[in-house]
């Protein structure tokens, strides 16, 4: 039982709060039974996990823990970039900094259409906690790649696209390209400009990305 704020492992773990030790250490966090648990499904060994009351007293793991409220499990793994390329629908992101959108749209992708996330120049890091957790376990399931432009027939989604979401050609092998939501896509990464109908100016690019996958999904359900 681990009692002492200055054990190595604590001190790993407070340390993976900030993307200049991630990176050196080429590790990551994730906080929770669900997590932890979906690690487990996709045979994604931990370096170590701990456990409130079983490895190390709560408080300590409490301290730790970059929930506010704590958590009662934190499990440390080695980072898993992908390669990109090969999978009929994957989704290209440039310059999305908010690591809570790069999550929920990693989220989305797997559940959706089964698709890889491929991060390109700006993007937040899919490994910080808040990343993590916003991926509910997918990041595990299919990890990110990352790629400085995007591969194949690519859709980019612009409100001001000339393309309405329902006349778009979303059959595969297709790259859905988003952007940020103030500075959109570089111009002349994407083959054909969508856009969602809205009745606001836009939406948040994880709902854009879910939307577009949503649809994408429909239309490949349907091919067969």
């Amino acid at each position: 039982m681990i009692t002492s704020p200055d054990n190595d492992r604590l001190k790993t773990i407070r340390k993976l709060a900030r993307k200049s030790w991630r990176s050196k250490l080429g590790l990551f966090i994730a906080e929770g039974e669900d997590l932890v648990d979906a690690a487990d499904a996709a045979d994604w060994a931990a370096e170590f996990v701990l456990r409130a009351g079983e490895d190390v007293e709560p408080e300590l793991l409490a301290g730790a823990s970059s929930l506010g409220s704590g958590s009662r499990v934190i499990g440390v793994y080695a980072q898993r970039w992908a390669e990109p390329g090969g999978e009929p629908v994957s989704v290209y992101l440039h310059g999305v900094e908010d690591p809570g959108n790069v999550g929920t749209i990693i989220r989305s992708a797997h559940a959706l259409a089964g698709a890889r996330v491929v991060l390109g120049p700006g993007c937040a890091d899919p490994w910080s906690p808040k990343a993590v957790r916003a991926s509910m376990g997918s990041i595990f399931a299919l990890p990110p790649a990352r790629g400085d432009t995007p591969a194949g027939r690519v859709v980019a989604f612009d409100a001001a696209g000339g393309v309405s979401l329902a006349d778009a050609d979303l059959s595969p092998p297709l790259t859905l390209a988003l952007g940020a939501e103030r500075a959109g896509l570089p111009p002349g990464l994407a083959d054909a400009a969508v856009r969602i109908p809205v009745a606001a100016d836009s939406l948040n690019v994880a709902m854009a990305a879910t939307v577009a996958l949503h649809e994408t999904a429909n239309r490949m359900a349907a091919d067969g």
